[in-house]
């Protein structure tokens, strides 16, 4: 993967795009915290990245959630997906619930995992990709998070 420039000249990871999985249950969001060495290290963020050739942006969510957490795609259910552009460029945040108990592990990326509710995430060092996309103006994340509660 390498970087992209979109057409107001900022840099995004992912030439194709990058996407990521926001599961939430019971008024939490699930998050983790980036290991320190990954591109801005020692935020909270959902698991995600760039978008592979010929992969749809649930497909990368999904994926990257399984790389970084060992989320299995069968224990979400997908229920819609956001999409955040800059520039051209796109990012997009797939919306899930939990069909059950997960088994979370911290690898690649992730360091630990939180359940936090909106008031608790607005307080977290988070990655400016995603709080920027969690502060939107039409609040739809904040939206899905606060209708699982």
């Amino acid at each position: 993967m390498s970087w992209a420039t979109c057409t107001h000249g900022h840099a995004h990871w992912g030439r194709r795009g990058a996407a990521g999985l926001l599961v939430a249950e019971d008024g939490r969001a699930l998050l983790q915290l980036r290991a320190g060495w990954a591109h801005r290290g020692s935020t909270w963020s959902i698991p995600g990245g760039a978008r592979e050739r010929g992969e749809s942006g649930v497909q990368a969510a999904l994926r990257e959630a399984r790389e970084e957490m060992a989320i299995r795609s069968r224990e979400v259910d997908v229920r819609s997906s956001y999409v955040w552009s800059c520039g051209g460029w796109r990012y997009e945040t797939v919306l899930a619930r939990p069909l059950g108990p997960m088994r979370l592990r911290h690898l690649s990326e992730s360091l630990a995992h939180v359940w936090a509710t909106p008031d608790e995430l607005a307080e977290l060092p988070l990655h400016p990709g995603f709080r920027a996309a969690w502060e939107a103006p039409d609040g739809e994340l904040m939206r899905f998070v606060a209708a699982t509660g």
